[in-house]
């Protein structure tokens, strides 16, 4: 009898041609995916920084200047960063002013989402939007005019590989990233 041998020489390559695109696309949202987590916490890093920094006394303009022309060599936030510093006081349990407010030049793109200032007079006269777990926070400290300052940086992310440009065509991946810390 004769036992005819079966030929496999092509089935690794049928099933590498399957598995390289896969495991590419795989590879590409990581590498964008882990990026943007890198980037966010930087900015949330700056963030804190620049609240811990206007408390301590330095001024709003200087905290905001500080901190957009921080060394960091993988984010730019010069070309691609916002930091907004706002100092908030509480009049009134309940009741939230901003009572200063410095930006970052250039801005890139970021509106403060805590309020603005509306000087009138020389005079910050907007009110203040604060999430409800820091209005608890606030109205804990059990005393009015306290001052707290907000620190809001903003980054327009980009990604880096075609799987990341149709990640963030497809609103998985943000455009931009944004961080506050309160202090």
């Amino acid at each position: 009898m004769r036992v005819l041998k079966r030929n496999n020489s092509g089935q690794a390559l049928i099933e590498m041609a399957f598995i390289v695109p896969m495991l590419l696309v795989f590879i590409f949202g990581l590498i964008d995916f882990s990026r943007a987590m890198f980037d966010l916490a930087v900015i949330t890093n700056l963030a804190g920084e620049g609240s811990s920094q206007a408390s301590r006394g330095t001024t709003l303009p200087n905290t905001a200047a500080n901190l957009i022309n921080s060394n960091f060599s993988d984010v730019n936030m010069q070309a691609k960063g916002c930091v907004i510093v706002t100092s908030v006081n509480s009049p009134a349990n309940g009741s939230y002013k901003v009572t200063g407010q410095a930006s970052s030049a250039p801005c890139n793109g970021g509106t403060s989402q805590i309020g603005s200032c509306n000087p009138q007079g020389g005079v910050c006269t907007g009110s203040a939007t604060l999430p409800p777990q820091i209005q608890t926070m606030f109205n804990q400290i059990g005393s009015t005019n306290v001052t707290m300052y907000v620190t809001e940086v903003t980054y327009n992310y980009a990604p880096v590989t075609p799987i990341g440009a149709l990640l963030h065509k497809s609103n998985w991946l943000p455009s931009q990233l944004y961080r506050a810390a309160y202090y």
